[in-house]
C-alpha cells in the first residue's frame, strides 16, 4: 500500500526540497525515473535493467510513482499480460533534477574517502 503523503501549505523555507525528495525517496525511485528518461518501458525491461531489486520492491516503488502522479502504467488487454511504464508531464519535469543528480554522482561518486569527517 503506497504511503500517504501530507503536505501543509505553510512550512520552512526548506520544505519544497523535502517534498520533492520524499517523492523521489527509497533506493530505486531515482533509479526507475532516470531509465523512463528514456521512453516506455515494459515491467521486465525496468527489472533487467535494475539487477539488484526484487519484483516485490519494484512493484512497490512503481505504484508509488503511479500514485504520486510521475509515471503513468498502461495496461494491454492481452496473454500474457503486457503492461507499459511512462514518464507523466509531473514526471517529465523532474529531468533536470534526475540529469543534475546523475551529473553530481558522475563527478563524485566513489569519492567517500574525500569527505572529511568531523570529530
Amino acid at each position: 500500500m503506497p504511503r500517504t503523503r501530507r503536505h501543509q501549505g505553510n512550512c520552512s523555507p526548506g520544505c519544497a526540497v523535502e517534498a520533492t525528495l520524499q517523492l523521489i525517496d527509497g533506493k530505486w525511485k531515482g533509479v526507475i525515473l532516470y531509465h523512463l528518461l528514456e521512453g516506455t518501458l515494459r515491467f521486465n525491461e525496468i527489472r533487467r535493467r535494475l539487477t539488484s531489486v526484487t519484483q516485490r520492491m519494484l512493484t512497490t516503488q512503481l505504484r508509488e510513482l503511479e500514485s504520486d502522479g510521475l509515471i503513468a502504467r498502461k495496461v494491454y488487454a492481452q496473454v500474457p499480460p503486457k503492461v507499459e511504464y511512462s514518464l507523466t508531464e509531473r514526471g517529465r519535469s523532474l529531468k533536470p533534477v534526475i540529469s543534475a543528480l546523475k551529473a553530481w554522482g558522475d563527478l563524485h561518486a566513489g569519492s567517500a574517502d574525500d569527505v572529511e569527517v568531523a570529530a
